[in-house]
């Protein structure tokens, strides 16, 4: 079996010495060198994490085949602490909807099944150095690509079903922003820095849509805490965000912007 072809639930399935040997084998596919194996605990169950380092660069192993992604509204039921603070958002002129449930219906991308290859993804994203338009062909340079709006989600949920990769809640008491202590600091499941700073802006190859953040817009224009922690949302995909960075204003922004480069198995 190619490893392109590994499942989510196969790798799951997995025990430590087999997890390693997967490791060494993608490390050599790519002319790169395994950097750590570990095993953490992920949904109820043992999860291993693979970091492979190639040309100064570390990335992470991301199991992929059948999929969920999205989010369903259907079987949410949002807390009264964050209807609240939406509420307070919309006397203030904020807002998508006339309550939470019909704003997160307009930002966040629908529930779907998808199969997607393992691949292995930077740890850190990356500031773009060229237009949007010019970093496919950066990045093929260096034998990368950017991700898919399918793969980032999945890279950054690691199959967690939440509106966020760490649950469905989050700190109404502070913005994301300056927080040090949030859960947003720390490592996925997959052991990646994702959906961390509603600064970052992560482009990938969908000009629809963008990811991890809003550019600060939600932070620096006061929108309250529950729509300044949703641009961190697994499957938010920032649709005014995405008129800003497609938009001719955002030519003059493109080293603002980053992608989390993709190498192939």
């Amino acid at each position: 079996m190619s490893l392109s072809d590994l499942t989510f639930d196969q790798w799951r399935s997995f025990e430590l010495p087999t997890a390693r040997r997967v490791a060494e084998e993608a490390a050599g596919l790519v002319d790169g060198r395994v950097t750590l194996v570990e095993t953490t605990e992920h949904l109820g169950a043992p999860l291993h994490r693979i970091r492979i380092e190639r040309n100064g660069q570390e990335f992470a192993l991301i199991p992929g085949g059948p999929v969920s992604l999205g989010f369903d509204l259907n079987s949410w039921q949002p807390t009264p602490q964050q209807t609240a603070d939406y509420a307070e958002s919309l006397e203030q002129g904020f807002g998508y909807g006339s309550d939470l449930r019909a704003h997160l219906a307009q930002v966040l991308s629908p529930r779907r099944s998808v199969v997607l290859a393992t691949v292995l993804m930077a740890v850190e994203d990356e500031n773009l150095t060229e237009l949007p338009a010019d970093m496919p062909a950066v990045l093929a340079a260096r034998g990368l690509r950017m991700p898919s709006p399918d793969e980032w989600e999945h890279a950054c949920g690691a199959g967690a079903e939440t509106l966020f990769r760490w649950g469905n809640d989050c700190p109404l008491d502070r913005i994301p922003y300056g927080d040090r202590t949030g859960p947003q600091n720390q490592l996925n499941a997959f052991g990646l820095h994702i959906a961390y700073d509603t600064y970052r802006t992560e482009l990938t190859s969908d000009v629809t849509a963008v990811h991890g953040g809003d550019g600060g817009e939600s932070v620096c224009g006061g929108y309250g805490h529950m729509l300044a922690w949703l641009p961190l949302a697994t499957a938010n995909r920032n649709p005014s965000m995405v008129e800003l960075v497609y938009g001719p204003d955002g030519e003059d922004l493109c080293e603002d912007f980053s992608t989390r480069p993709v190498l192939a198995l």
